[in-house]
């Protein structure tokens, strides 16, 4: 093979990998032998990384970083490491506690926040939290009280995609889904300056939605035990999160725990366990009619 078929033949990720890794390198000041001894591993197949030729382990690449002084994600080219702005942002953040980073976020989020008021944002409210939570029961009455339009997100994507959820998951995947999600949201904001939104439970895996639902409505994060969660999704019929999953509720678990940090976002939380419909709607109402 010549060198420039080879060059050719490089993938782009590799060749991309093998870059950084020599731009790392330079910023610390090590030759190839130097960093190769440091991170106990073989020059020859540093160079080949180097080159983009060398298919690397994970286990190789965190060597390097330790001698690098540098992440994995800086290592293969995660957008927080992509310039010195963002690696000295990076930085300021490290380490920081739960509730410095909250303070963080809120200043930014000030800082470089959309053209809503505060008295728009105050007008749409949407419901967030796992299916069973009482968004949509709850979030039809409020919406009645309030005399404003009551829009269930799920039904906004469905109708955007021409099919139901489970077609587009099973036919284009779990990212055309989130892309679908983002046009709902935003078509939704864009149509209803005043509505009560009951959202996919989902709607905080993709932080860049979830942040777009944070800035333009007041949210509300129903709670409930995954046991409280399970038995009111099995009460309306829906066999499907018990259906072939022994371990359902250890992984009814596993989402909720993850997604609680996001979840908790909320301006507001009502807790939904243990209490009548009337009741958890007494108490949603004290949020809204001080």
């Amino acid at each position: 093979m010549t060198p420039s078929s080879a060059a050719t033949d490089k993938h782009p990720f590799l060749a991309a990998l093998g870059e950084r890794l020599k731009l790392l390198r330079a910023r610390r000041g090590l030759t190839r032998k130097a960093l190769a001894q440091l991170a106990d591993v073989s020059e020859r197949h540093v160079a080949n990384v180097e080159s983009g030729v060398g298919n690397a382990s994970i286990q190789f690449l965190r060597q390097l970083c330790t001698v690098l002084n540098c992440s994995l994600a800086e290592m293969t080219g995660d957008e927080t490491a992509s310039s010195a702005d963002w690696l000295m942002i990076r930085e300021i953040l490290r380490g920081r506690s739960e509730e410095e980073l909250a303070k963080a976020r809120t200043v930014l989020t000030e800082l470089f926040k959309s053209h809503t008021s505060e008295a728009a944002r105050r007008q749409r409210i949407a419901l967030v939290g796992l299916r069973g939570a009482g968004k949509s029961t709850l979030g039809q009455k409020l919406a009645t009280r309030r005399n404003v339009p009551f829009i269930e997100l799920s039904g906004v994507i469905e109708k955007l995609a021409g099919c139901s959820i489970a077609e587009i998951y099973a036919l284009y995947g779990q990212n055309a889904y989130r892309r679908y999600e983002r046009r709902a949201l935003e078509d939704t904001i864009h149509h209803y300056p005043q509505v009560v939104i009951a959202t996919p439970g989902g709607i905080v895996s993709e932080p860049a939605t979830f942040t777009m639902l944070l800035s333009h409505c007041t949210t509300v994060w129903l709670k409930a035990s995954p046991e409280q969660h399970m038995s009111r999704v099995l009460a309306q019929g829906d066999r499907r999160p018990m259906s072939g999953n022994r371990e359902a509720m250890d992984d009814l678990k596993r989402i909720l725990e993850s997604r609680t940090p996001f979840y908790s976002k909320a301006e507001f939380s009502l807790d939904t366990c243990d209490v009548s419909l009337d009741s958890a709607f007494e108490h949603l109402l004290t949020f809204f009619e001080a």
